[in-house]
Formats: structure tokens, C-alpha cells, sequence
């Protein structure tokens, strides 16, 4: 952990530099990658050790959780919990924030206990769950038929977590709830920075190299405050670009300040998502492309065009993340500072928390 107030000058091959002006906390996992394309289906349960595994309850000792692995015959074959009852679960401690990409499960070997259908649920901490949704709900899988034919499926998309669980919700009616699983992903590559709520990070760019065109920022968030400034660029007469957390919903505001000069039409106000103070990861993208704009949210995107507004901002060469560094500054809701953590923070393909970790 990192603790610095600082400001550092880079001149780097392209040309820019970075000034940091922040009390905060840098925790480097790995190297963030992007844009490559790698493998990303190792088994990640067989090598577990037993502590890794845990469930809601079990049949006997020959039952336990730890005998839940795809294929093997240990034990009697598999989990089973002392009731079948859809209250019951099957938990799984990956060791470490992981990209899983792929699961499959079994029945109780050389039985009649199987799970038909199930949820997956997946969590950080091992205490604040999330469901894996799939088109707009949440999704329940499809289990097995027998005891011994593998049921794989391949996520629509990944989930980044350390623990999982997998919640039967129904299962053979002649037999017993009965699990055998395989989990598949990599380790997952990260940079991630924590913000207090009273710290900011500021890049400052290189006046020309701006592609007033272009500006693609992506990044990823989690917090459980329902308030808190995300990123903000000033301008000119109060023109400005912010994108905060006001009652656990992300505002994307544009704003000209003088409105004497500049249509009526001259503020954009976009909301979107909800509950996005839950402390789970959610991510953002937003892509000005001349004067159309994507704004993404957990892959709800709004898209319209700004009708010329952006030709009109002033803006300094600075962006702010995680709040406004001088306090008095303009074109804030509610002004305050992200209190939470940021991860892969990238403008324009550049890796900000990278450059922030090399100073």
C-alpha cells in the first residue's frame, strides 16, 4: 500500500505526462491486458485444497463439500446436503479475484442424486453475493439428467470474482440433491486504486497530442456510498464534463456554462443504472466519437448526438478522477468525493493507474 501527495512530470515517447495530486491507496494486483486475445479455460477447482470448499450443510462426512469435484469418486461420489430444499448451496474460495468463463457439474457418482437446474452466485468477500444475469435477468442453468454425464456451459459473459456458489433449485424427484463441479477461467489482470473521499487523481495531457474528435475513457468502479464524483474536466466560464454518483445513479452531465452565447439545448444530463452503491464492480465507457456519444453502464448504453455542443467546450488540459482537486470549482451535484475503488482506469488506451504506480 501506497500512501503519497505528490506531482510528477513525465516526457515519455508520447509526450505525455502525469501530475498527481492525492492522498490515496495503490494496490497493485497485475498488469492489466487488453485488446489480446489469451486463453481462458484452465480448471480452476481440481487443484483446490479441501478448505477451499464449504456448503450450507451436509448428508454425512462422505458427503462433504470437498468431495464435489468433477469426475472423482471419493467419498460417496459428490456433495449432497442433510435436506434437499432449495435453501441449500455448494461454495466454492478461488483464492483470488478470478475471471471464471465456463461451468460444468455432475451428479453423485453411481447414483440417483442430481441437480436439474441452479443459480450461480458470486461474491468478492465471500459475504456480499451477486446472481449471474444473463439477457436482462437472472439466469438459471440448465443441470443435469443423469449422474454422470458432465453438463458444461460457457458464460455469455465472465464473471470477475474469488467465491462462488451454486444454488440448486430443483433435482431428481427419485433421489437427493447431489453435485460434482468444474469451474474454468484465469487469473484475472488488474490495476486498482482506493479513493477516501477526500483524495482525487488529476492526468494531465499533452496539448498536442488532444484529438478533439476522439476521447474514449473505460473504467471500473465499486463502493458503497450512494454519492461521490467520478470524474470531472473543467473549462472555461464554467463549462464543464462531469460524471457522478448521485443516489446510487451515475449522471453523465455536459454542461456550457454561459447560456447568453449557447443554444438552450447547450446541457446534457444522462442518467443511468441503480443500486450501482452495492459494492460490486460495476463498469463505464464513455466514447465521443466528432460529436456523437456512447455512454455505458453495465452494458446499458445511451446513445445521442451533441448537436455541436462540444465544439463550444474550453476545456483545460486536466482530468480529474475521483473528485475535483480545488475545492470551489464549479459544475459539481452534489460535491463529493468518491469515496470507493477504481479499476483499469484507461483515456484513450493510456493505463492512468499504471502510470500513477510508476510515478
Amino acid at each position: 500500500l501506497l500512501r503519497a501527495s505528490m506531482i510528477v512530470n513525465m516526457d515519455s515517447v508520447t509526450e505525455i505526462f502525469l501530475k498527481l495530486l492525492f492522498l490515496l491507496c495503490v494496490h497493485r494486483q497485475h498488469m492489466a491486458v487488453t485488446g489480446n486475445k489469451y486463453n481462458c479455460d484452465d480448471q480452476l477447482v481440481s487443484a483446490l485444497p479441501q478448505s477451499s470448499f464449504s456448503s450450507s450443510s451436509e448428508l454425512s462426512s462422505s458427503h462433504s463439500p470437498g468431495f464435489a469435484r468433477l469426475n472423482r469418486r471419493e467419498g460417496a461420489g459428490g456433495w449432497s446436503p442433510l435436506v434437499s430444499n432449495k435453501y441449500q448451496w455448494l461454495q466454492i474460495d478461488l483464492g483470488e479475484r478470478t475471471e471464471i468463463t465456463a461451468v460444468a457439474t455432475q451428479g453423485g457418482y453411481g447414483s440417483s442424486d442430481w441437480v436439474t437446474s441452479y443459480l450461480l452466485m458470486f461474491s468478492d468477500s465471500g459475504q456480499n453475493w451477486k446472481q449471474y444475469r444473463q439477457e436482462e435477468s437472472i439466469w438459471a442453468f440448465s443441470g443435469n439428467t443423469n449422474a454422470d454425464s458432465v453438463v458444461y456451459y460457457k458464460l455469455q459473459h465472465s464473471i470477475k470474482a474469488r467465491f462462488l456458489r451454486f444454488v440448486p433449485l430443483d433435482w431428481n424427484p427419485n433421489g437427493r440433491i447431489g453435485m460434482r463441479i468444474e469451474v474454468y477461467g484465469c487469473t484475472y489482470r488488474s490495476e486498482v486504486v482506493g479513493f477516501d473521499g477526500k483524495s482525487c487523481l488529476i492526468y494531465t495531457l499533452n496539448k498536442k497530442l488532444i484529438n478533439t474528435l476522439k476521447d474514449v475513457i473505460s473504467l471500473k468502479f465499486k463502493t458503497m456510498q450512494s454519492d461521490g464524483i467520478l470524474l470531472h474536466r473543467e473549462g472555461q466560464n464554467g463549462d464543464h464534463i462531469t460524471m457522478e454518483l448521485t443516489k446510487g445513479k451515475l449522471s453523465l452531465l455536459i454542461n456550457l456554462g454561459d447560456t447568453k452565447t449557447h443554444p438552450p439545448n447547450a446541457q446534457i444530463n444522462i442518467t443511468l443504472g441503480s443500486l450501482l452503491d452495492d459494492q460490486h464492480w460495476h463498469s463505464v465507457l464513455i466514447e465521443h466519437f466528432n460529436n456523437q456519444v456512447n455512454f455505458t453502464v453495465d452494458k446499458h448504453t445511451h446513445h445521442f448526438h451533441a448537436k455541436g455542443e462540444f465544439s463550444y467546450l474550453d476545456l483545460d488540459y486536466e482530468l480529474s478522477f475521483g473528485g475535483i482537486p480545488v475545492p470551489g470549482k464549479s459544475g459539481t451535484l452534489s460535491r463529493r468525493n468518491f469515496h470507493g475503488c477504481f479499476e483499469n482506469i484507461y483515456y484513450n488506451g493510456v493505463n492512468i493507474i499504471d502510470l500513477a504506480r510508476r510515478h
